[in-house]
């Protein structure tokens, strides 16, 4: 099909291409050992015998950022998303003691819009660089019809390594271990449909600064996801680490006991890290049961580690030098499959 006939089923061949070529600084941004081509090619290329692992575990994460997008559209902000579609799936990655190695990611729109476009892969790039993998593909897909004007959906990809006997999962975890919480950067991406419930039931507006939150409401929202790769992974090359939960959808309940057997429990002390202005502004203003809190939203902890009691402060000083609060938050215990949750 020519582009004059596919322009005239809605697509604008030439807006895809200047896109493409918008897209080539920032993927270069990317770039880290085992790159093997940039984008272009039909399929991405890394060399993982590059690396030097003797017994390599890839490990791989896709995720989106849900409703989150709503808030960017209703926002015209567009240049954080990205970080928040790249954390989603190296923070999943990394609970398994994995090094992210590459990301792809899968943009979808009604009309291509290269300034936009660029905005976001900006910030898929910045994702990128943050958590140490190379951005080596993807996909921008315009269908007419499909999207409303000016909204978009994004999802990604990503694959990492570790060395198979370091590989992070259930069997080092003890009861005794405690919990090290790594501090949030806020809501990050999840539970946005009841967040934009309860701006809606509440008249809201996300362009008005609110003195509860310390900032323009839609701004504080779409705080962009923290990427916790290089700091945990400098923690698991020092400390003998037992298990890592990436605190998202369900909060404490659902992602914590993903790291124990099924003997095991949770004893969660709050008021040992602080529950950050955004959780009392929606616990407020949504009516929120403060105990369903803990079973939707992150409460200022982005993610745990479960370490010896000893290594634990050890592990709060390496975290400290990337810049993360770190505070430990419990310890697990013998209550099978109970989790715990008191002041």
């Amino acid at each position: 099909m020519g582009s004059k006939a596919y322009a005239q089923g809605g697509v604008d061949l030439e807006a895809g291409y200047e896109a493409v070529r918008r897209y080539k600084k920032h993927v270069k941004r990317t770039d880290r050992p085992g790159c093997v081509s940039g984008i272009g090619s039909f399929g991405g290329m890394f060399d993982l015998s590059s690396l030097g692992y003797k017994e390599p575990m890839l490990v791989s994460g896709t995720d989106g950022v849900g409703t989150k997008l709503k808030l960017a559209f209703e926002m015209d902000k567009h240049d954080t998303i990205g970080i928040d579609a790249v954390a989603m799936c190296v923070n999943d990655v990394l609970a398994q003691g994995a090094e992210p190695l590459y990301f792809l990611d899968y943009v979808a729109l009604g009309h291509a819009i290269p300034e936009k476009l660029e905005r976001i892969v900006s910030g898929i790039a910045d994702g990128c660089v943050q958590a140490g993998c190379a951005l080596i593909g993807g996909e921008t897909a315009e269908m007419p019809g499909m999207y409303a004007d000016g909204e978009y959906d994004i999802a990604g990809f990503a694959v990492g390594v570790v060395e198979k006997s370091k590989l992070i999962d259930d069997s080092k975890v003890k009861v005794g271990d405690v919990l090290v919480g790594i501090a949030s950067t806020g809501v990050h991406s999840n539970g946005f449909s009841l967040v934009r419930k309860i701006i809606k039931d509440n008249n809201l507006n996300l362009h008005d600064y609110s003195e509860e939150l310390g900032g323009v409401i839609g701004d504080v929202f779409l705080t962009p996801t923290r990427i916790y790769c290089k700091q945990v992974l400098d923690v698991i090359k020092n400390v003998d680490v037992h298990g890592v939960a990436h605190i998202t959808g369900g909060g404490f309940d659902e992602n914590i006991p993903r790291i124990l057997t099924d003997d095991m429990g949770l004893d969660i002390k709050e008021g040992s890290w602080p529950i950050l202005p955004v959780f009392k502004f929606l616990e407020k203003y949504g009516k929120v049961d403060h105990r369903e809190m803990f079973n939707i939203y992150n409460m200022g902890i982005g993610m745990v580690i479960a370490v010896n009691e000893c290594d634990a402060q050890k592990v709060i000083d390496i975290l400290a030098k990337y810049g993360d609060k770190a505070y430990v938050i419990g310890s697990i215990t013998d209550n099978a499959k109970k989790v715990e949750i008191h002041k």
